[in-house]
């Protein structure tokens, strides 16, 4: 039985309410997506730089429309709950980022993130304004659609060499009060950082692991009272990571020792359905 988007939305919205952080991995392609379903996640998550790599682009580099074309087809892939990683809204006015939340929910997907990052290298934050503006106006889109649908709200001073606590519990507060569902900031790097953000909001914090500088486990997390955890590209980097190291070593030795430690042919076939 295929679940549907309703209900899909409804069991993402409930895995927020657990009372232990649950991991959402994300997939870059609708391979990745079964694989990660098959493992027993879940929910799902997109990753805009794990896609764009596919792509052979580096992120930021795709443009929304075939963005949301990958977002459909990993929302297909399974019957689990994906969110969407929509990056800045792909606009900065307020009326583009609502419109890119409808675009996004018509794919099939419950969730969805928008950053308050401009792409622009000389101001890469919005003025707090403007980014509550936009967390405004895409939560009032996700609020009239016909299912539940989870929007998480980024700061992202840590990503952008502005590693700056307070600032980031200011935006974070303003955009709990614009209405988002779930408050992220990337980039964290310490438990103490990340209990000082959980303790400043009451809306449930996602953390993303799979960055230097950072080894918590999922339980530690829990501990300070985190409820989501994300791997952002991790995964995807650390598949490539696998296929230029054994480039290498054929390129550079000629041996072929890779091979030992790649998924068996007949395991991955049994997987995607091969009788």
């Amino acid at each position: 039985m295929t679940t549907t988007q309703a209900e899909k939305g409804r069991a993402f919205s409930a895995l927020h309410a657990g009372a232990q952080a649950f991991i959402i991995p994300n997939p870059w392609d609708v391979g990745t997506a079964k694989l990660l379903a098959h493992l027993g996640f879940q929910a799902l998550a997109t990753t805009s730089a794990g896609y764009a790599f596919s792509m052979g682009v580096p992120d930021f580099r795709v443009g929304r429309d075939p963005m949301l074309a990958h977002v459909a087809q990993i929302a297909g892939a399974t019957d689990l709950p994906v969110s969407a990683d929509l990056e800045n809204g792909f606009a900065d006015d307020p009326v583009t980022v609502a419109d890119t939340i409808r675009l996004a929910a018509a794919t099939g997907i419950v969730g969805g993130s928008i950053e308050d990052a401009s792409t622009r290298p000389d101001d890469p934050i919005y003025d707090l304004g403007l980014a509550v503006e936009r967390v405004q106006a895409a939560v009032e889109a996700a609020r009239a659609l016909p299912f539940t649908f989870t929007l998480t709200a980024r700061a992202e001073n840590y990503l952008h060499g502005r590693p700056d606590l307070a600032d980031t519990i200011r935006r974070l507060q303003a955009y709990q009060e614009a209405g988002a569902d779930v408050l992220y900031a990337p980039g964290l790097t310490s438990k103490a950082d990340i209990a000082a953000v959980v303790s400043s909001v009451d809306r449930p914090v996602n953390i993303l692991m799979g960055s230097a500088g950072i080894n918590l486990t999922l339980a530690e997390l829990s501990s300070v009272g985190v409820k989501r955890v994300s791997v952002g590209s991790a995964l995807s980097r650390a598949a490539l990571g696998a296929f230029v190291r054994a480039g290498k070593e054929m390129r550079e030795h000629g041996t072929f020792s890779f091979v030992d430690d790649a998924i068996p042919y007949q395991e991955i076939s049994r997987i995607f359905g091969a009788e």
